[in-house]
């Protein structure tokens, strides 16, 4: 049911926890299944340089979310959009079609993170 580098991200998940200030935090959730995902990123120069995240939530959602903050590691913030779900899932091996909500979660956040960072500088 799940591939081996999601089950991989599963078990070994990387960067869980949260960055302190002067971090970027969001945190989304997904109405429909109850999972929720926080995630911190570290910006600087226009680039994220670290991000960490905490996900409640199932198997796909906690290698989804390992696979994301690994994706964000050095992209720019105007390329954040472009981290859709079909990229989300190809990183984790493909999901299975009920397990689809954990790749849109993580697009999701990647959004917000877009959008909060982009608040943040308009009000400098």
């Amino acid at each position: 049911m799940f591939s081996e580098r999601l089950l991989e991200h599963f078990q070994n998940p990387r960067n869980v926890g949260e960055l302190p200030e002067p971090a970027v935090v969001i945190e989304v959730e997904n109405p429909a299944c109850g999972d929720v995902l926080r995630l911190s990123a570290l910006i600087e120069n226009g680039r994220v340089v670290q991000a960490r995240y905490k996900v409640r939530g199932c198997t796909a959602s906690i290698g989804c979310g390992s696979a994301l903050t690994e994706m964000l590691r050095g992209i720019a913030v105007e390329e954040l959009p472009a981290v859709d779900a079909s990229r989300v899932a190809f990183a984790v091996g493909g999901l299975a079609a009920e397990s689809q909500h954990a790749a849109v979660l993580c697009a999701d956040a990647a959004d917000a993170l877009h959008a909060r960072v982009q608040t943040i500088a308009s009000r400098r």
